[in-house]
Formats: C-alpha cells, structure tokens, sequence
C-alpha cells in the first residue's frame, strides 16, 4: 500500500524560501509519479510540482516556474519541494500524491490517486 506523510509546513513571511518533505513509500519497487499540490481554502486544488519515479524528470506548473524545485532521493524515500519567494497568499494546504508511471510525460492530475493527510502553509504579508 503506498503511503505519503508530508511534512515542513508551517508560518513564514512573504518572500521566504520553504522546503516541504514527503515520505513516499512508493519511491523504491514502483514506478510512480510523486507530485505536490496546493489547496487554498474554497478553492480547487491545484498542481504545483511533479517528478518522475526514477527522479529524472520534473514538471512545474507555470505559476512557480523558476520560483520552486522538486527533488528526490530514493535511497529515503522522499521527495522535497523548495519554494522560493513565497508570495503572501494566506493559508494553503500542499498534499503529496503519487500517480503511476505514464509514457507520455506528466501525469494529468486525476491519474493521482495515492494521497497524503497535507500540511499547511501559511505565508503572511
């Protein structure tokens, strides 16, 4: 059973640099896409960072270009987002989830269906 377990989140300022960690069971023995996503309050959630199981490739959405890196070490199974220059949006919730292996690029985000419990991020102006 694949099992995430985010963690890193908390209050920051705007303009902060943040690494959020998630535990991924599925890292080692499978071949499954991690990916991190965000959640604002009353809203949908959205796709923020994505990497392929053997950690060759990331996918970003346009929103963070340039702004965050997705990393992982399978060894730990973990996969770690870095965001930089957060901007003041209040609270938001980001999930890791993991979406089998796709040839053809990034998994779409329904194909994800493994996911962890979240962990908030606040980031004040």
């Amino acid at each position: 059973q694949v099992q995430l377990v985010e963690s890193g989140g908390g209050l920051v300022q705007a303009g902060d640099s943040l690494t959020l960690s998630c535990v991924d069971s599925a890292r080692t023995g499978s071949t499954y896409t991690t990916g991190w996503f965000r959640q604002a309050p009353g809203k949908e959630r959205e796709f923020v960072a994505g990497i392929s199981w053997n950690c060759e490739t990331q996918y970003y959405a346009d929103s963070v270009k340039g702004r965050a890196t997705i990393s992982c070490d399978n060894a730990k199974k973990t996969v770690n987002l870095q965001m930089n220059g957060l901007q003041p949006k209040g609270p938001a919730l980001y999930y890791c989830a993991a979406a089998p292996h796709i040839n053809t690029g990034r998994p779409p985000p329904g194909n994800y269906d493994h996911w962890g419990q979240g962990t908030q991020v606040t980031v004040s102006s």
